[in-house]
Protein backbone atom coordinates (compact mmCIF):
# COMPACT_ATOMS: atom_id res chain seq x y z
CA UNK A 1 0.00 0.00 0.00
CA UNK A 2 1.43 3.00 -1.33
CA UNK A 3 2.00 6.32 0.63
CA UNK A 4 1.52 10.04 -1.37
CA UNK A 5 4.38 11.67 0.08
CA UNK A 6 3.10 15.47 1.32
CA UNK A 7 4.64 18.29 -0.30
CA UNK A 8 7.74 19.67 0.89
CA UNK A 9 8.36 23.11 2.08
CA UNK A 10 11.79 24.95 2.76
CA UNK A 11 11.08 27.76 5.86
CA UNK A 12 14.39 29.38 6.31
CA UNK A 13 14.11 32.21 9.48
CA UNK A 14 14.74 32.85 12.94
CA UNK A 15 14.06 30.26 15.60
CA UNK A 16 13.48 30.55 19.38
CA UNK A 17 13.20 27.99 22.43
CA UNK A 18 10.79 29.80 24.25
CA UNK A 19 7.99 31.77 22.30
CA UNK A 20 6.37 31.70 18.49
CA UNK A 21 7.98 33.44 16.05
CA UNK A 22 10.24 32.58 12.96
CA UNK A 23 10.26 29.36 12.72
CA UNK A 24 8.81 28.36 16.23
CA UNK A 25 5.13 30.53 14.83
CA UNK A 26 5.25 28.97 10.86
CA UNK A 27 6.53 25.36 11.21
CA UNK A 28 3.24 24.22 13.09
CA UNK A 29 0.49 25.73 11.40
CA UNK A 30 2.15 24.59 8.14
CA UNK A 31 2.51 20.68 9.41
CA UNK A 32 -1.35 21.12 10.50
CA UNK A 33 -2.15 21.93 7.10
CA UNK A 34 -0.35 18.92 5.69
CA UNK A 35 3.13 20.06 4.70
CA UNK A 36 6.65 18.34 5.90
CA UNK A 37 8.56 21.36 6.37
CA UNK A 38 12.18 21.89 6.62
CA UNK A 39 13.52 24.68 8.69
CA UNK A 40 16.83 26.05 8.39
CA UNK A 41 17.40 29.07 11.28
CA UNK A 42 19.09 32.25 10.88
CA UNK A 43 19.29 32.49 14.66
CA UNK A 44 18.68 30.15 17.67
CA UNK A 45 17.39 32.40 20.64
CA UNK A 46 16.22 31.99 24.17
CA UNK A 47 13.05 33.59 23.15
CA UNK A 48 12.05 36.35 21.33
CA UNK A 49 12.70 39.75 22.44
CA UNK A 50 9.38 40.46 23.53
CA UNK A 51 10.45 39.10 26.64
CA UNK A 52 13.47 41.53 27.14
CA UNK A 53 16.50 39.40 27.53
CA UNK A 54 17.75 36.70 25.58
CA UNK A 55 20.59 34.41 24.80
CA UNK A 56 21.74 32.75 21.74
CA UNK A 57 22.95 33.53 18.59
CA UNK A 58 22.72 34.78 14.50
CA UNK A 59 24.31 32.41 12.70
CA UNK A 60 26.32 33.04 9.59
CA UNK A 61 25.46 32.80 5.73
CA UNK A 62 27.92 30.27 6.17
CA UNK A 63 25.86 28.09 8.31
CA UNK A 64 22.26 28.45 5.96
CA UNK A 65 24.61 27.17 3.03
CA UNK A 66 26.35 24.52 4.86
CA UNK A 67 22.66 23.01 5.90
CA UNK A 68 21.40 23.81 2.28
CA UNK A 69 24.36 21.99 1.00
CA UNK A 70 23.54 19.04 2.95
CA UNK A 71 19.67 18.90 1.86
CA UNK A 72 21.18 19.08 -1.55
CA UNK A 73 23.46 16.43 -1.00
CA UNK A 74 20.08 13.99 -0.12
CA UNK A 75 18.63 15.22 -3.52
CA UNK A 76 15.79 17.43 -1.04
CA UNK A 77 15.92 20.29 -3.19
CA UNK A 78 14.34 19.39 -6.23
CA UNK A 79 11.39 18.14 -4.56
CA UNK A 80 10.60 21.40 -2.60
CA UNK A 81 7.05 22.84 -3.59
CA UNK A 82 7.62 26.15 -1.79
CA UNK A 83 10.33 28.21 0.24
CA UNK A 84 9.54 30.84 2.91
CA UNK A 85 12.43 33.09 4.40
CA UNK A 86 11.10 35.57 7.10
CA UNK A 87 13.61 37.52 9.15
CA UNK A 88 17.58 37.66 8.43
CA UNK A 89 20.00 37.98 10.52
CA UNK A 90 22.13 39.84 7.67
CA UNK A 91 22.06 40.62 4.11
CA UNK A 92 24.75 37.54 3.28
CA UNK A 93 22.23 35.35 4.10
CA UNK A 94 19.34 36.89 2.27
CA UNK A 95 21.36 36.13 -0.75
CA UNK A 96 22.27 32.58 0.24
CA UNK A 97 18.83 31.90 -0.03
CA UNK A 98 17.81 33.75 -3.42
CA UNK A 99 21.75 31.44 -5.04
CA UNK A 100 19.25 28.49 -3.48
CA UNK A 101 15.70 29.41 -4.91
CA UNK A 102 17.17 29.82 -8.29
CA UNK A 103 18.89 26.15 -8.13
CA UNK A 104 15.32 24.65 -7.17
CA UNK A 105 13.55 27.00 -9.57
CA UNK A 106 16.02 25.17 -12.69
CA UNK A 107 14.55 21.72 -11.41
CA UNK A 108 11.09 22.84 -10.52
CA UNK A 109 9.74 26.17 -12.18
CA UNK A 110 6.39 26.33 -10.30
CA UNK A 111 8.06 26.44 -7.27
CA UNK A 112 6.63 29.12 -5.13
CA UNK A 113 9.40 31.77 -3.40
CA UNK A 114 7.12 33.67 -0.10
CA UNK A 115 9.61 36.49 1.03
CA UNK A 116 8.32 38.14 4.24
CA UNK A 117 10.46 41.07 4.04
CA UNK A 118 10.44 41.36 8.24
CA UNK A 119 12.04 44.97 8.73
CA UNK A 120 9.91 46.81 10.98
CA UNK A 121 6.69 48.16 12.28
CA UNK A 122 4.55 51.18 13.39
CA UNK A 123 5.99 52.15 17.17
CA UNK A 124 9.14 50.11 17.06
CA UNK A 125 10.46 51.46 13.66
CA UNK A 126 13.12 49.40 11.67
CA UNK A 127 14.57 46.42 14.11
CA UNK A 128 16.91 44.90 11.38
CA UNK A 129 20.58 45.34 10.11
CA UNK A 130 20.73 48.43 8.34
CA UNK A 131 21.63 46.31 5.20
CA UNK A 132 18.45 44.75 4.88
CA UNK A 133 16.13 47.35 3.91
CA UNK A 134 18.22 47.64 0.97
CA UNK A 135 18.65 44.08 0.10
CA UNK A 136 14.90 43.24 0.40
CA UNK A 137 13.81 46.32 -1.54
CA UNK A 138 16.58 45.48 -4.38
CA UNK A 139 16.89 42.13 -4.71
CA UNK A 140 14.63 39.67 -2.90
CA UNK A 141 11.42 41.37 -3.94
CA UNK A 142 12.07 41.00 -7.32
CA UNK A 143 12.79 37.41 -6.90
CA UNK A 144 9.70 36.60 -4.92
CA UNK A 145 6.32 34.86 -6.71
CA UNK A 146 4.72 36.15 -2.89
CA UNK A 147 5.54 39.01 -0.50
CA UNK A 148 3.58 39.77 2.88
CA UNK A 149 4.55 43.26 4.35
CA UNK A 150 3.07 44.84 6.91
CA UNK A 151 1.95 48.31 5.93
CA UNK A 152 5.11 50.00 8.04
CA UNK A 153 6.98 47.43 5.66
CA UNK A 154 5.28 47.73 2.43
CA UNK A 155 5.83 51.89 2.65
CA UNK A 156 9.17 51.62 3.60
CA UNK A 157 9.64 49.27 0.28
CA UNK A 158 7.83 51.68 -1.61
CA UNK A 159 8.87 55.47 -0.64
CA UNK A 160 5.20 55.82 -0.39
CA UNK A 161 1.99 56.78 2.03
CA UNK A 162 -0.86 56.14 0.99
CA UNK A 163 -3.60 58.00 1.78
CA UNK A 164 -6.82 55.91 0.80
CA UNK A 165 -7.06 51.80 0.24
CA UNK A 166 -7.24 53.10 -3.58
CA UNK A 167 -3.96 54.40 -3.65
CA UNK A 168 -2.67 51.28 -1.54
CA UNK A 169 -3.77 49.02 -4.62
CA UNK A 170 -2.30 51.35 -6.80
CA UNK A 171 1.18 50.90 -5.18
CA UNK A 172 0.72 47.68 -4.73
CA UNK A 173 0.38 47.18 -8.66
CA UNK A 174 3.26 48.93 -9.31
CA UNK A 175 5.39 46.85 -6.44
CA UNK A 176 4.40 43.77 -8.98
CA UNK A 177 5.39 45.27 -11.80
CA UNK A 178 9.21 45.13 -10.10
CA UNK A 179 8.85 41.13 -9.66
CA UNK A 180 5.98 39.34 -7.43
CA UNK A 181 3.10 37.96 -9.04
CA UNK A 182 1.10 38.80 -5.47
CA UNK A 183 1.46 41.52 -3.11
CA UNK A 184 -0.40 41.13 0.15
CA UNK A 185 -0.33 44.31 3.08
CA UNK A 186 -0.82 43.36 6.52
CA UNK A 187 -2.33 45.71 9.44
CA UNK A 188 -3.11 48.17 6.66
CA UNK A 189 -4.65 51.01 8.55
CA UNK A 190 -5.50 53.96 6.00
CA UNK A 191 -7.89 56.95 7.04
CA UNK A 192 -10.69 55.87 4.87
CA UNK A 193 -10.60 52.36 6.92
CA UNK A 194 -12.18 52.41 10.43
CA UNK A 195 -10.55 52.74 13.62
CA UNK A 196 -12.27 49.87 14.94
CA UNK A 197 -10.79 47.50 12.24
CA UNK A 198 -7.82 46.87 10.33
CA UNK A 199 -6.83 45.68 6.52
CA UNK A 200 -5.58 43.00 4.78
CA UNK A 201 -5.14 43.80 1.29
CA UNK A 202 -4.23 41.42 -1.51
CA UNK A 203 -3.44 42.07 -5.11
CA UNK A 204 -2.47 39.75 -7.86
CA UNK A 205 -2.66 40.39 -11.86
CA UNK A 206 -6.07 39.09 -11.70
CA UNK A 207 -8.18 41.63 -9.37
CA UNK A 208 -7.39 43.00 -5.64
CA UNK A 209 -9.27 42.28 -2.71
CA UNK A 210 -9.87 43.27 1.00
CA UNK A 211 -10.47 42.00 4.48
CA UNK A 212 -11.03 43.33 7.08
CA UNK A 213 -11.56 42.01 10.64
CA UNK A 214 -12.23 44.15 13.74
CA UNK A 215 -9.32 45.37 15.95
CA UNK A 216 -8.43 43.52 18.83
CA UNK A 217 -7.57 45.89 22.30
CA UNK A 218 -4.63 43.23 23.26
CA UNK A 219 -1.67 45.13 25.08
CA UNK A 220 0.79 44.09 24.40
CA UNK A 221 -0.06 42.21 20.83
CA UNK A 222 1.43 38.47 20.78
CA UNK A 223 4.58 38.26 18.33
CA UNK A 224 4.76 36.26 15.99
CA UNK A 225 1.56 37.24 13.91
CA UNK A 226 2.92 37.95 10.72
CA UNK A 227 5.22 34.49 10.70
CA UNK A 228 2.10 33.08 11.44
CA UNK A 229 0.21 34.42 8.98
CA UNK A 230 2.60 34.01 5.99
CA UNK A 231 3.17 30.19 6.32
CA UNK A 232 -0.63 29.86 6.86
CA UNK A 233 -1.13 31.60 3.82
CA UNK A 234 1.37 29.89 1.62
CA UNK A 235 -0.14 26.51 2.55
CA UNK A 236 -3.42 27.54 1.81
CA UNK A 237 -2.02 28.56 -1.70
CA UNK A 238 -0.15 25.67 -2.20
CA UNK A 239 -3.48 23.49 -1.12
CA UNK A 240 -4.93 24.47 -4.60
CA UNK A 241 -7.19 27.82 -3.39
CA UNK A 242 -7.32 30.96 -5.40
CA UNK A 243 -5.94 34.13 -3.51
CA UNK A 244 -9.40 35.47 -2.20
CA UNK A 245 -10.34 32.34 -0.43
CA UNK A 246 -6.45 31.78 0.90
CA UNK A 247 -6.49 35.44 1.99
CA UNK A 248 -9.57 34.28 3.93
CA UNK A 249 -8.64 31.53 5.40
CA UNK A 250 -5.05 33.43 6.93
CA UNK A 251 -6.68 35.78 7.86
CA UNK A 252 -9.74 34.15 9.61
CA UNK A 253 -6.67 32.39 11.49
CA UNK A 254 -4.61 34.65 12.57
CA UNK A 255 -7.88 36.87 13.77
CA UNK A 256 -9.05 33.62 16.03
CA UNK A 257 -5.35 33.14 17.24
CA UNK A 258 -5.11 36.82 18.15
CA UNK A 259 -8.67 36.87 19.98
CA UNK A 260 -7.97 33.60 21.97
CA UNK A 261 -4.92 34.67 23.48
CA UNK A 262 -4.53 36.11 26.73
CA UNK A 263 -4.24 39.27 27.71
CA UNK A 264 -1.04 39.92 28.71
CA UNK A 265 0.11 37.43 26.80
CA UNK A 266 3.36 37.73 24.18
CA UNK A 267 2.53 34.47 22.12
CA UNK A 268 -0.17 33.07 20.37
CA UNK A 269 -2.06 30.05 21.25
CA UNK A 270 -0.71 27.70 18.74
CA UNK A 271 -0.60 23.95 20.13
CA UNK A 272 -4.01 24.77 22.68
CA UNK A 273 -6.13 26.58 19.63
CA UNK A 274 -4.69 24.09 16.49
CA UNK A 275 -8.22 23.60 15.54
CA UNK A 276 -8.38 27.47 14.49
CA UNK A 277 -5.21 26.71 11.66
CA UNK A 278 -6.99 23.93 10.22
CA UNK A 279 -11.16 25.31 10.52
CA UNK A 280 -11.09 29.22 11.63
CA UNK A 281 -14.74 29.10 13.35
CA UNK A 282 -15.48 32.65 12.08
CA UNK A 283 -14.50 33.42 8.48
CA UNK A 284 -14.35 37.17 6.78
CA UNK A 285 -14.86 38.09 3.16
CA UNK A 286 -12.62 39.31 0.91
CA UNK A 287 -14.26 42.34 -0.88
CA UNK A 288 -12.96 42.48 -4.41
CA UNK A 289 -12.27 46.22 -4.98
CA UNK A 290 -11.43 48.27 -8.71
Amino acid sequence: MSTTLPPLVLSIQSHVAWGHVGNAAAVFPLQRLGFEVLPIHTVQFSNHTGYGQFRGQVFGAEHVREVLLGLRERGVLPRLSAVLSGYLGDADTGRVILEAVGEIRQHNPSVRYLCDPVMGDVGRGVFVNPAIPDFLRDQAIPFANIITPNQFEFELLTGSKPANLQEAVKVARQLRGRGPDVVIVTSLATPDIPDSELGTLAVNGEGAWLVSTPRLALHPLPNGMGDVFSATLLGRLLAGQALPQALELATATLYALVEQTADGARDLPLVAAQEQIVAPGERFVAQPLA
